[in-house]
């Protein structure tokens, strides 16, 4: 099998980097060692962090901006080309502040939200519980931010899985890749389980698996996994209406009445086990949060392994060593967040195009640098 780019990932970054190069009539071969979408992306909680307003040198608000944008226009695209709805939708959310230490913690932020020019409203907790009742007593101020959007994972990735094979991708699951054959400098095929593949270009997309490919081919990068589990509840419809966020929890509510509670942030290795634990941590600090939810049926826990880094920025660029290999990984919470964004700049390196913005800071084998700083949390 030959393809011009081959994608080793199916995850919501690869299937977005192939839905991108298909459009412009590139052949492309997703692999995947697993089902298509079935890791991270799919456990993931679909936020999507409101774009910046104002013209910006910082590397990670250009990408979380560009992929705001294109959340918007691709979900409309996606409906029209498949018929799924991944239910996009800006509903808007709140950060609320529940002690003195939350404040603390959430002014750094404001004034990043302010300097970009997102809107924002400080609200008083009488005022919050006005736009959601069922936010506990405990609640004494927050943030209003009418930006904040969401998507469904799951019918996110299906939609993109189907409009990939409308534009001719291949897609193979359940075949590993298990080397990467390499000559004069460039990549020229990759070994797998069920045969090699032939490419022009590889794009190395496979989460917290990326490293361990990597380095078979000399390439180092370090994507460790960060384990993260979820709590999934139903309640009564419209029991929140908007994205709750309190430090690093948050709770997502759907229009069905299904509520996200996440996520953990464990270093357990490939563990993809859940624990009762984390899933009682989970639920206690959801009940604190929105004690009406002790009425709620749980519906289901589950597990998602995140790729990591070590400075707080995804890796997207360019190997040093092989001149047609593009990485794309380390994303850690935000990978389905800045999948749009990741996929287009994936597309321009590819296709010998200037990025919309300065790709460096992200590039492979970068100089290790203290963590970046994000005016989001999720």
């Amino acid at each position: 099998m030959t393809s011009d780019v081959l994608i080793v990932g199916g995850g919501i970054i690869g299937l977005s980097a192939a839905y991108v190069l298909a459009g412009e009539g590139v052949r492309c071969v997703v692999v995947d060692r697993g089902p298509m979408g079935r890791a991270a992306s799919w456990a993931g909680a679909g936020i999507i962090a409101p774009a910046a307003t104002r013209p910006t040198d910082d590397p990670l608000t250009a990408l979380r901006t560009l992929s705001a944008r294109l959340h918007e226009d691709w979900a409309a695209r996606l409906l029209e080309e498949t018929g799924i709805d991944n239910g996009y939708r800006r509903c808007g959310g709140l950060d609320i502040v529940m002690n003195a230490a939350d404040a603390a913690e959430l002014q750094p932020f404001t004034t990043r939200w302010s300097a970009e020019g997102i809107a924002f409203e400080r609200l008083e907790g009488d005022a919050l519980r006005g736009l959601e009742p069922s936010l506990s007593p405990e609640v004494v101020s927050g943030y209003r931010l009418p930006g904040r959007a969401q998507i469904r994972n799951p019918r996110h990735l299906q939609a993109l899985a189907a409009a990939c094979e409308r534009k001719g991708v291949t897609l193979l699951e359940g075949r590993a890749v298990t080397n990467l054959r390499c000559e004069a400098g460039r990549v020229v095929a990759a070994e797998t389980t069920a045969g090699d593949i032939r490419c022009g270009w590889t794009v190395l997309s496979a989460g917290p698996w990326t490293e361990s490919l990597a380095r078979c081919i000399a390439v180092e990068i370090a994507t460790p996994p960060l384990k993260g589990q979820i709590v999934l509840f139903h309640a009564e419809p419209r029991l929140l209406s908007r994205i709750v966020e309190h430090g690093s929890d948050y709770l997502v509510p759907r229009d069905d009445g299904h509520i996200l509670m996440g996520a953990t942030q464990e270093d357990a290795g490939f563990d993809v086990l859940p624990t009762a634990d984390a899933h009682r941590d989970l639920i206690a600090r959801a009940l604190r949060l929105v004690p009406a939810l002790a009425s709620a049926r749980v519906i289901a826990t589950w597990t998602g392994l995140r790729p990591g880094n070590r400075d707080g920025l995804p890796t997207i660029g360019v190997s040093p060593v092989y001149e047609n290999l593009v990485l794309a990984t380390g994303h850690r919470r935000a990978g389905l967040q800045l999948s749009t964004g990741t996929a287009r700049v994936v597309a321009d390196l590819i296709l010998g195009r200037p990025p919309e913005f300065d790709v460096r800071p992200f590039r492979p084998g970068r100089p290790a640098a203290d963590p970046a700083a994000d005016a989001f949390r999720s």
